[in-house]
């Protein structure tokens, strides 16, 4: 007997079986094409520590500046200080934004290096993805990178017409608007332009009794134009240029009293209490009046991208100039003895010009070798006009003022890598580096009786050094494949952050018409600070299963540091400087994981897990006390990061609903020229989102809630006392429509 069919079935039964594929296509990880080893490849073939995340992850997350992308990563801290960003890579870190100061983690927009702290936390607009490695990368990337390299890659122009729109408001008079449009031009030429504003009121209260806002705020506005070349078949040319303008305050602290008991004893005790109570600045000065501060900045930059197939190998050129300038005047809580500060003004100026170039050449082809090699160029040039006052009620003289530059860093290095495939599961990799840099500053401090030099009344003392380090870095490497899905991999590598110098003189030197007589020379072994060098063990596995739906990168690592350089200020001859002393051993070793879990085309889990353990080997501050066995700054033993999503279908579109939350374990932050050990408890913050995406539409609506718990800690603690708090709880409701 013939069995009955429904008219339409087979159509019914296939529209079914398709829905079911794209399902479970949906529910699999999406494979992620990174650039981590400057050329192409899958992120779980890539045998090195890494993170990605996303554009699409970066906007449902709500991430639009660096400071964001800590909370979902292992073993990473990035915090917004007020002196520029600050990066911390299990446990290892810099303190030193000034402009002799080098980082410990290269930070880095489109493979170009961006010098100065100051300028790296500006908006996230129209990206591609953000690349974070950890570990020394000194062999490609350079000097530097002893904790690792972050690499911001923007979307860059695409052979398809394409626009977007965006716009979001929120608590603390939070505004934000940005909007992309890529045009084709033809055949050869595509173009795309982008632009992001940002803005919102300051999370800090003014309890000091005056009409002032403070900082805390944020007043950006972003702007980036893109053409991408198709020279012939062979050359393409991407040419970017950027500009961003900052308008916001530099009074971003509290006194560390608002968190901490004991201060004055040099035992501070995490007290706690009431949020709004920790970010209200009631200190009132004894010696002098706030006025409104203010923090203007001007960052430019132009960048080429030239790739070139010559056949057998790829020639690449990679070249960027870039200038900032900066103005600001700060109204600092100065703490001057136990118990007891001050209210001084800062007012600084500063301009910086960078320019890099790196040529680059690297094999093609499938054999069993493939390697590259170049060389790379770097120089930054500065001057700045730093300017302290209201120092007078100590019986020192009202200003401090210290006119610096031109101050000139220049680096050049020769590297190469190479990878033999040994069979077709395994390969071996060797790669080796070597840097040259130089530094070189002349300046004064000068005790002054008003804003203006007066030389029958005021006296200069000479601040100038030059210096220059070399290093070669290298890496071993082998990685096997113990599946089509399963990577194994380990390295034994080194890297090199470069030495430099602090304010002062040696006797008998001369520049800009001043000596430098042995009463107030700085021994050389005061005056200059040695590179800071690390040796890494690394062993790890990056592995796919359950049909692709689940993920899992674990590593293993064991770090010794030599010479780590920490910093702080300090009184020296009199007057505030800014001394980097070299902190002796460090040793650090750990354990991460990270990955996704994709149970269902609805259901999304992501999830990191970091174990550290960052000692000081031998280090004494002053030369008597011994912090050994002392935890590195912002080196919790253990942080924990889980999120869920899940996408409710409806009849006329689909709203997901998302939790994450991140549980860090208590660390400490160090102020080592004053001796004292600030411990930031254990917390927890969690995020939420909630997005709504109608069926075949354009637009999309999400709202966000950051740090539901509404609780703050301190991100950095300087010497004379001030802290920079986070991030209260924030709420935005945003619009986006793409074309």
């Amino acid at each position: 007997m013939k069995k009955y069919q429904a008219p339409g079935a087979p159509k019914l039964l296939a529209v079914s079986l398709s829905l079911m594929l794209i399902g479970s296509a949906r529910a699999q990880i999406q494979e992620v094409t990174v650039t981590a080893q400057r050329a192409p490849s899958l992120e779980s073939k890539t045998p090195v520590t890494m993170s990605t995340l996303s554009a699409q992850q970066l906007s449902d997350a709500g991430i639009d500046n660096p400071a964001g992308v800590a909370a979902r990563l292992p073993n990473l801290e990035l915090d917004n200080a007020a002196d520029g960003l600050r990066i911390t890579i299990r446990g290892v870190s810099n303190a030193d934004t000034t402009e002799k100061g080098d980082p410990s983690a290269a930070f880095m927009l489109d493979g170009i290096y961006i010098a100065r702290p100051q300028i790296q936390n500006l908006s996230f607009y129209d990206l591609e993805r953000v690349e974070v490695l950890r570990g020394p990368q000194g062999t490609l990337y350079g000097r530097n990178t002893t904790a690792g390299a972050i690499n911001v890659i923007s979307a860059a122009p695409t052979n398809r017409f394409e626009a977007a729109a965006g716009a979001a408001i929120g608590n603390y008079g939070s505004r934000k608007t940005d909007a992309m449009l890529n045009v084709p031009v033809n055949d050869a030429l595509a173009l795309r332009a982008a632009l992001a504003y940002n803005r919102h009121d300051s999370y800090l209260r003014n309890g000091q009794g005056t009409p002032y806002s403070l900082g805390l705020d944020r007043d950006d506005l972003s702007a980036r134009l893109s053409a991408k070349l198709k020279i012939d078949a062979d050359a393409t040319l991407l040419l970017r240029y950027e500009h961003s303008k900052v308008d916001d305050n530099n009074d971003s602290f509290v006194p560390d009293t608002n968190f901490y008991s004991g201060v004055a004893t040099g035992n501070p005790v995490w007290r706690g209490g009431d949020t709004r109570a920790q970010l209200t600045n009631g200190f009132v000065p004894p010696n002098s009046a706030p006025e409104q501060g203010y923090s203007r900045k001007t960052a430019s930059g132009i960048g080429a991208d030239l790739s070139w197939n010559l056949g057998a190998a790829t020639l690449y050129y990679l070249g960027s100039h870039r200038s900032y300038d900066h103005d600001a005047l700060s109204n600092f809580y100065y703490r001057v003895a136990p118990g007891f500060a001050l209210g001084v003004h800062q007012a600084f100026s500063g301009d910086y010009a960078q320019n890099s170039h790196e040529l680059r050449i690297a094999s093609n082809g499938g054999g069993a070798l493939s390697a590259q090699a170049g060389l790379y160029y770097f120089r930054e040039e500065s001057s700045q006009l730093y300017s302290f006052r209201d120092l007078g009620a100590l019986g020192l003289p009202p200003y401090y003022v210290f006119p610096h530059g031109p101050t000139i860093a220049t680096s050049k290095a020769i590297f190469g890598q190479a990878t033999y495939r040994l069979s077709d599961k395994l390969r071996a990799t060797a790669g080796a580096r070597y840097t040259d840099d130089e530094k070189s500053r002349v300046g004064s401090t000068n005790f002054q009786q008003s804003s203006i030099f007066n030389p029958a009344t005021d006296f200069k003392l000479l601040n100038a050094a030059a210096m220059g380090t070399h290093q070669s870095t290298w890496r071993l490497g082998a990685d096997y494949d113990v599946t089509p899905s399963t990577l194994l991999y380990g390295a034994v590598a080194t890297g090199y952050k470069a030495g430099g110098f602090n304010d002062g003189c040696l006797a008998g030197s001369v520049q800009m018409g001043l000596s430098c007589p042995a009463a107030l020379a700085v021994p050389a072994d005061t005056l200059f600070y040695r590179p800071e060098t690390l040796r890494s063990y690394e062993a790890g596995v990056k592995t796919r299963f359950w049909d692709n739906k689940a993920s899992l990168n674990l590593s293993a690592f064991h770090y010794d540091y030599k010479n780590l350089q920490l910093s702080g200020v300090a009184i020296v001859q009199g007057a505030p400087r800014f001394v980097t002393n070299n902190a002796g051993v460090a040793r650090v070793k750990g354990l991460e994981a990270e990955g996704q879990v994709r149970p269902t085309a609805q259901d999304r889990l992501h999830y990191a897990l970091a174990l550290l353990d960052a000692r000081y080997v031998s280090y004494s501050p002053d030369g008597v006390y011994s912090w050994a066995g002392n935890k590195l700054d912002r080196s919790p033993s253990h942080a924990l990061t889980l999120g869920y999503e899940h996408a409710f279908q409806l009849a006329r579109g689909e709203l997901a609903a998302g939790l994450s939350a991140r549980k860090s374990g208590a660390y400490v932050i160090a102020v080592p020229t004053q001796l004292l050990q600030y411990r930031v408890p254990s917390r927890t913050e969690s995020d939420a989102t909630l997005r709504y995406r109608p069926t075949r539409s354009a637009w999309s609506l999400m709202a966000r809630v950051k740090n539901i718990e509404n609780k703050v800690h301190p991100i950095s603690i300087d010497s004379f006392g001030m802290v920079v708090p986070s991030d209260p709880r924030t709420v935005d409701v945003r619009l986006d429509y793409r074309y």
